[in-house]
């Protein structure tokens, strides 16, 4: 390796394990992932972060499981029901996309707090509503929370090393979305108790919506208090002391929005997260109405669907770090593109079936690949941009929001698609639309198709360093994007010998620490 770029990790370890208890890398993120362990900054920011994401799920999908008996109360016809499904992903599109970039300029930590205290008097305020035009507007308003998935990535990927990325970011949004699922057992229940008590079902079902407003608002708290934006500190007090460079809105907007990457992997995402949002919105209704099931059964069918990411996102993140190993990004992009292409050929047999117990193993079998895709994506999302990493993770969780609206708007509104002729369409919209992947190239690892450049000899350093011009390398400002690119050689897989690529000794020399 040449002996002018950063340091190895190693030589570093004695004074970071003195520092932190797990091992880490040249940038201080964890190289070890300990799914039990609550170890300050990293660990505990994972808890905080899935959890906190966890109780937003729920609040955004609580109305779900009550749609047969709130309709009733508040006399919902199929488009009011449609509509407010789609407001409740609709409000996130663009918090998802204004979070990366507040991720990027005042840290996870602030960000995420910030909006789950913003939105959680929606929540609330859904125990008051008495119109379809108010269902839809508190639905509309609390999917806004949904955007804390931007700030959870984001906050994953600032904490664990390349090599672990994958299933911090797998665990983190899978364990968050278990919400979908959760709240279709939670609800349900809550809504039982209270009725038990002596509530009549148009009032408990009203109570019922003060248990995830509070949990929310709870986490916000939590996050403010224990949470930390990276292993070194708050994105305040490094910036005030020098430690981070300050960045400008207008160059890390750039620098995202511009990479072409970015976009496609928001498009694909859009049908594996926002299938997974459809379906949490669709599919207790769907088997409540279609096998003339009662509310709690059909609820904890419908549960099944989303409680699958206890392990299908994880697994998902697990397979892409695997495949990185021994194949590099390409490996990445491989599995991403096969495992959701199966989830929407499953799909589609979801809307062939008749059998309610046929249904049922079709459906799981179809939520494992759906989200064990969405791991896999924010596998791939970390490496796209050093410098505007919240802005690409803000239009890729953007873009799940977007497909779930376009999906619900086009086959899920109304009856223009029976239900199940719309799961079957929405199923080939995910094989279409999943292959885009294979235009995905990194000059310096290759893409689905062809390998790394050979004519151009384009390192990770000559990737990263481009997002900076002469005089922000002058100042330091790069220095943080050079670690992460010696990092993320691991992307070359065991099949390239790093030590015989042509451009590791060519590093120009404002390019060193």
């Amino acid at each position: 390796m040449n002996p002018e770029l950063p340091t190895p990790p190693s030589t570093n370890q004695p004074q970071q394990q003195q520092k932190f208890s797990l091992q880490v890398d040249s940038e201080n993120k964890s190289t070890e992932f300990k799914i039990h362990s609550i170890a300050k900054p990293h660990m505990l920011a994972f808890h905080l972060s899935w959890f906190s994401f966890f109780a937003c799920f729920v609040s955004s999908f609580a109305a779900a499981p009550l749609v047969p008996i709130i309709r009733d109360n508040l006399n919902l016809t199929a488009t009011d029901i449609g509509n407010a499904g789609v407001a409740s992903v609709s409000g996130a599109v663009f918090a998802r996309i204004a979070m990366g970039t507040a991720c990027d300029l005042v840290g996870p930590r602030l960000a995420s707090a910030s909006l789950i205290l913003l939105t959680s008097p929606a929540v609330y305020f859904t125990s008051i509503i008495d119109s379809p035009t108010s269902f839809l507007l508190v639905r509309f308003f609390t999917g806004f929370s949904l955007a804390t998935f931007v700030s959870t990535q984001f906050w994953m990927s600032s904490m664990f090393s390349t090599t672990v990325v994958g299933r911090a970011n797998g665990f983190s949004g899978g364990w968050g979305n278990l919400g979908g699922g959760a709240t279709q057992l939670i609800m349900p229940l809550v809504f039982s108790l209270i009725q038990n008590i002596g509530s009549t079902k148009f009032t408990a079902w009203r109570i019922a919506f003060f248990i995830p407003a509070f949990l929310q608002t709870m986490t916000a708290f939590s996050i403010l208090i224990f949470g930390q934006d990276l292993p070194d500190g708050n994105f305040h007090g490094l910036k005030k002391s020098g430690e981070k460079a300050k960045d400008e809105f207008s160059k890390v907007l750039y620098h995202g929005v511009l990479n072409y990457r970015g976009w496609i992997l928001a498009l694909t995402y859009g049908y594996c997260f926002g299938v997974e949002l459809t379906v949490d919105n669709i599919i207790a209704e769907y088997f409540y109405d279609k096998f003339n099931l009662n509310l709690r059964t059909a609820g904890i069918i419908a549960a099944s669907f989303g409680l699958a990411n206890v392990f299908s996102r994880p697994g998902g993140g697990f397979i892409s770090d695997l495949m990185a190993k021994r194949f590099g990004m390409r490996g990445r992009l491989w599995c991403l593109w096969i495992c959701q292409t199966l989830a929407g050929v499953f799909c589609v047999v979801l809307g062939l079936v008749g059998s309610l117990n046929v249904s049922v193993v079709v459906m799981i079998i179809f939520s494992v690949f759906v989200q064990a895709a969405c791991g896999m994506t924010f596998g791939i999302v970390p490496f796209v941009s050093r410098r505007s990493l919240g802005v690409i993770s803000g239009m890729t969780g953007g873009g799940g929001n977007v497909g779930a609206v376009i999906t619900q708007l086009v086959f899920f509104k109304g009856s223009r698609f029976s239900k199940e002729r719309g799961i079957t369409l929405m199923g080939a919209m995910i094989i279409i639309c999943t292959l885009p992947l294979f235009l995905i190239y990194f000059p310096q690892w290759g893409g689905m198709l062809f390998g790394p450049s050979s004519s151009k000899n384009v390192s990770e350093e000559d990737y990263y360093l481009s997002e900076w011009n002469s005089k922000e390398r002058e100042k330091g400002s790069h220095h943080g994007s050079l670690k992460f690119a010696d990092n993320s050689r691991s992307e070359r897989g065991r099949k390239f010998n790093i030590s015989t690529r042509p451009s590791e000794d060519v590093t120009p020399p404002q390019q060193h620490v």
